[in-house]
């Protein structure tokens, strides 16, 4: 699609979706908030125009949002679970029909593929319809105690939940995390990313459409700063969800500790994907470039610590350049692309600074540019392949999260997986090999939340998904999602004769 076309189509499907320029901001009790802070701008990823601005929240706005979400988190809770099960439902179906328009705005203003955003969309549907299938499918239980009584327990909303969420992908994420919430009863005041916050807001309308109160699922849009400590240190949160950086988790969760109250994190990633000498080397090449380069690498979970055993190691680099060289990072909107560009200015800047660092400490450029194109509209990074790298460099260790694949030899299987481990992440991981036997020791051995044989990245909402480590703590999908969305009670009846 040309360029010349992103800034029309991007405001009609704004408008339609979220609403015009100067109403743009937040979504609270049903209708749209404009901010009154400091202007912030959202760019178009694929050439660094300016595709609108919009004003930062305020503590008012923060105040009035949370206000309202525990007002419609009562109502929300007195609804029977049957119920609210049907409303989310109802919310699937309408992501379902706007899914194509919700793609290309998802798109435009993440800069995320095409294909990717619309195989994303499938996906938010289909979580909104797997929790409303849990709504009145999650209860607690009878507990045999001495001394005749009965004893029961209960699961129950916890309240109102702040979840904030990243640009990598603001809508999947933003649903990945508030059906499960919404479908236990409590409500949600979403806090997206400042620099992709319309996806969300869309959301949010459509829950409404679909008939739940207003209040249930509010967001407010603008800085992490400003909206973050004055939520947190709100009486009405009564637990946070993060998903981003480190750095930032850690100071969310030291926010709610002060109060105290739980979190649950998703942080970085610096996943291995282990290939021994007797896999199938075809297909575990092009599946490494997938685990890398996947969404520009812009993945908390993309294989970016390829580990190959010395024997077959020239052969298998020679491999994965190949699949490198063949795997399209470009525009957006080009049907063509399997990647777009990297978000933002800061994150661009960020993975060249890494690729030259990895390069300073001794790693070979295998596949890709070692610097910054002179001249160059938007953020548009290549995939990048870094061989004869060592565990112990700073490019093996940090999240770059851009499209930087890390090749790393071993020995044998302890190497391996003590290579593997020698990481302070712990989110995903994988092995390649015929040996079924030793694949399931590698499996068993390599501290990581989730882990593949023989592939990577599949992901569905009813597996459980988080890490251990610094990639966080909590599971945010599946069943175990719902603990992290009820707390129990405990009910004691007396029941022997004559109490």
């Amino acid at each position: 699609m040309p360029h010349s076309n992103i800034p029309d189509l991007f405001e009609s499907l704004r408008d339609r979706l979220v609403g015009d320029a100067q109403t743009v901001g937040s979504f609270i009790d049903g209708t749209n908030v404009p901010g009154e802070g400091r202007e912030l701008a959202l760019i178009y990823p694929a050439d660094g125009s300016l595709l609108q601005n919009y004003r930062d929240a305020t503590p008012t706005i923060v105040e009035r949002a949370l206000t309202s979400c525990a007002r419609g988190q009562r109502a929300w809770a007195d609804l029977s679970a049957q119920r609210r099960g049907e409303l989310l439902a109802e919310v699937g179906c309408l992501i379902k029909k706007h899914a194509e328009d919700l793609a290309i705005l998802e798109s435009i203003s993440s800069g995320k593929a095409i294909k990717g955003a619309r195989a994303q969309l499938v996906a938010v549907s289909e979580i909104f319809r797997y929790y409303a299938g849990w709504a009145d499918k999650f209860g607690g239980s009878v507990i045999s105690v001495p001394g005749g009584q009965l004893n029961y327990t209960l699961r129950e909303p916890i309240g109102v939940f702040l979840q904030i969420m990243p640009w990598n992908s603001p809508l999947y994420l933003a649903a990945w995390h508030a059906a499960p919430a919404l479908a236990m009863g409590n409500a949600v005041l979403l806090k997206p990313s400042e620099l992709t916050p319309l996806t969300a807001l869309a959301l949010a309308r459509l829950a409404i459409d679909a008939g739940l109160p207003p209040g249930v699922l509010n967001v407010v849009g603008g800085l992490g700063q400003t909206i973050g400590e004055a939520a947190i240190a709100n009486t009405i949160v009564k637990k946070v969800v993060f998903v981003g950086s480190i750095r930032t988790g850690r100071q969310v969760s030291a926010a709610a500790a002060k109060r105290p109250i739980g979190c649950l994190l998703e942080l970085g990633g610096k996943s291995a994907n282990i290939v021994f000498e007797d896999a199938d080397l075809e297909a575990a090449a092009k599946m490494a470039a997938v685990a890398a380069f996947a969404n520009t690498g812009q993945n908390c979970v993309a294989g970016s610590r390829l580990f190959v055993q010395r024997g077959i190691y020239d052969e298998f680099m020679e491999r994965v350049v190949d699949a490198a060289s063949k795997y399209r990072i470009g525009a957006p909107l080009d049907e063509n692309s399997e990647s777009g560009p990297i978000n933002n200015a800061a994150q661009y800047k960020r993975v060249w600074d890494m690729i030259r660092l990895g390069l300073d400490e001794g790693a070979e450029l295998a596949f890709g540019m070692a610097e910054a194109p002179k001249r160059q509209d938007g953020f548009l990074v290549g995939p990048t392949v870094l061989k004869n790298v060592r565990n112990d460099m700073r490019i093996a260790r940090e999240e770059v999260f851009g499209p930087v694949l890390v090749a790393i030899p071993f020995d044998d299987e302890a190497d391996a997986v003590a290579q593997a481990n020698d990481s302070e992440f712990g989110l995903g991981g994988a092995v390649w090999t015929r040996d079924i036997a030793r694949a399931h020791r590698v499996a068993a051995k390599v501290r990581a939340g989730i882990f593949w044989i023989n592939m990577y990245r599949d992901m569905h909402v009813a597996t459980p998904f988080g890490g251990c480590d610094n990639s966080g703590y909590g599971r945010s999908s599946g069943i175990e999602a719902l603990y992290e969305y009820t707390q129990t009670k405990s009910v004691w009846v007396p029941t022997a004769h004559g109490a």
